[in-house]
């Protein structure tokens, strides 16, 4: 998470092993504070990186970036949640209504079947077949 703070200073880096380091320690703090440099440091005769003297703004900007993540992940995950229970009542609501719909198809098949004769009327039964398409599909 470091990286991504200290971005911006990539390209005032230096590497030095820790035998350096550890002789010009006072050196170094006042160019990270001054400058804005990074120390990069190494294992004496390794150049794999083991440490890094950051300026303290940087610091704090990693720190920060730390709390607005975990804050970010809280406030998404609470929306998560609520998005997740208004779907939920969202498909019981149109459960419901599509019962409600269903049922009135139902009794107004029904009533037409009492009025007219099934077969007689071309139209309706081009409409009893889609009605029927739409309830097996």
């Amino acid at each position: 998470m470091a990286a991504p703070a200290l971005a911006h200073s990539i390209d005032q880096s230096r590497v030095l092993p820790l035998r350096e380091v550890r002789t010009r320690l006072t050196q170094l703090v006042a160019l990270a504070e001054l400058t804005d440099t990074v120390t990069v440091v190494t294992r004496d005769g390794d150049p794999r990186p083991v440490a890094a003297i950051v300026p303290a703004s940087a610091a704090r900007s990693v720190a920060q970036a730390r709390a607005d993540a975990e804050r970010v992940a809280t406030v998404s995950a609470g929306w998560a949640r609520r998005l997740d229970e208004l779907h939920q009542q969202s498909i019981r609501r149109h459960a419901a209504e599509l019962r409600a719909v269903t049922d009135a198809l139902a009794e107004a098949w029904a009533e037409l079947d009492r009025r007219a004769t099934p077969g007689g009327d071309p139209a309706l039964a081009r409409l009893r077949g889609a009605h029927a398409d739409l309830l097996r599909g």
